[in-house]
């Protein structure tokens, strides 16, 4: 199974990374949901849970969606 976990999708924001989720609590917020939907399509794709593939599916696009609200915040200056 491919890593998608946000140091591994932005390895050369790894800095900004940390240092935003220690200064915007939105950041952060978005980070540990993030974190959380990643991990829950982990568990189902590598057979540890069980879902449908319409549960799976909406759970990528939460992922691909909070992918993006979090790339526009490390880039924002």
């Amino acid at each position: 199974m491919e890593k998608h976990d946000l140091h591994s999708e932005f390895p050369e924001m790894e800095q900004k990374i940390h240092d935003l989720k220690i200064s915007n609590n939105h950041f952060r917020k978005l980070f540990e949901t993030y974190h959380e939907v990643n991990n829950e399509i982990h568990r189902i794709e590598t057979g540890a849970e069980h879902t449908s593939d319409e549960v799976l599916n909406r759970l990528r696009i939460e992922r691909v969606t909070l992918k993006d609200e979090l790339f526009s915040l490390l880039t924002k200056n």
